[in-house]
């Protein structure tokens, strides 16, 4: 299958609330035909407005503290990190993903819901290939004490470190190669986080209003997980923002055979390196699969010219 495009089965739908905006959310996600890609319908909840925002990094509109597609100013998609993480690392390569709110439902914090309601639903394969983005040389970018880089690999893997200073979580390092199976197991499921300290602060932003212990971890003033359940991994900190990673990443607009590396990165950092690879195109270049197999190798890619739905990445 992974030789092939793919969408789901059948439509999924999703009921919740926004983490930032505090408000009840409906999103309904939709099959969708070969070169597609993820679409975002997004119905403005205070003007009616609606507008289709593709899920890809020219849509990018900011990435403080989730990364929002499309105008904030007028109609956008916050938070679309966990869902695009899903959808990628399963690869499902198109869907209509209609939504009555500016924000995807922050569910439990993670992407678990949305990956098991993709494997419960199930895919379809479509009789078109698919493209990846192969990396060809290093890219780095700095961001003061913060790094990240993609280079040359036979796959698609992740290396992340982060480093915080609290003693609860400190320093942690996740890696590992990326399918479908690694991250539902290793990642789905690693949720949000924050500190109480920093929440009356967000608050008067305007921000986490929906945030509770039903869908972050909650770090308290002594050092402690707040939520009664604890964690999930030892390391659950280090994972989720390696499940950021992909999903940010995702909006390159097809899947990147290489190895991403960042070191106390987030949002900001993770769209700033995906900026520079598809801006230096001596970087990477297009290819596509020509068999069906559980991993791709650069064996079995062919070079391609770069399809219609990836001239505005570039």
């Amino acid at each position: 299958m992974l030789g092939y495009q793919t969408t789901i089965k059948d439509k999924i739908e999703f009921k919740g609330i926004g983490v930032h905006s505090g408000l009840p959310v409906c999103m309904t996600l939709l099959p969708s035909e070969a070169n597609t890609g993820i679409v975002f319908n997004v119905t403005c909840p205070k003007t009616g407005n609606v507008e289709d925002i593709g899920a890809n990094f020219n849509s990018i509109g900011a990435t403080d503290l989730c990364t929002v597609l499309g105008n904030p100013e007028k109609v956008y998609i916050a938070t679309v990190e966990h869902l695009m993480a899903a959808l990628r690392a399963l690869n499902v390569d198109n869907v209509i993903v209609e939504v009555d709110a500016n924000e995807v439902p922050v569910m439990d914090g993670s992407s678990r819901v949305f990956v098991e309601a993709v494997k419960s639903t199930g895919l379809t394969m479509l009789a078109a290939a698919r493209c990846y983005i192969r990396v060809n040389k290093p890219i780095r970018v700095d961001m003061g004490a913060s790094w990240g880089e993609f280079i040359p690999f036979n796959g698609t893997r992740y290396e992340v470190e982060i480093d915080f200073d609290c003693e609860l979580i400190g320093r942690q390092s996740y890696k590992g190669d990326l399918t479908a199976e690694s991250f539902d197991k290793d990642l789905s499921g690693a949720r949000t986080f924050g500190f109480m300290k920093d929440v009356e602060r967000l608050w008067a932003a305007g921000f986490a209003l929906g945030s509770s212990l039903e869908n972050s971890i909650v770090i308290g003033d002594d050092n402690n997980v707040i939520n009664p359940e604890g964690l999930r991994f030892k390391d659950e900190f280090v994972r989720h923002k390696t499940l950021d990673a992909v999903g940010d990443l995702a909006l390159a607009g097809a899947p990147i055979l290489g190895c991403y590396r960042s070191y106390r990165g987030g949002h900001k950092l993770n769209s700033l390196v995906l900026e520079a690879l598809l801006a230096d195109n001596r970087a990477y270049d297009f290819v596509e699969s020509n068999v069906s197999q559980t991993r791709v190798s650069h064996n079995d890619l062919v070079a391609v010219s770069a399809p219609a739905f990836a001239a505005s990445l570039i």
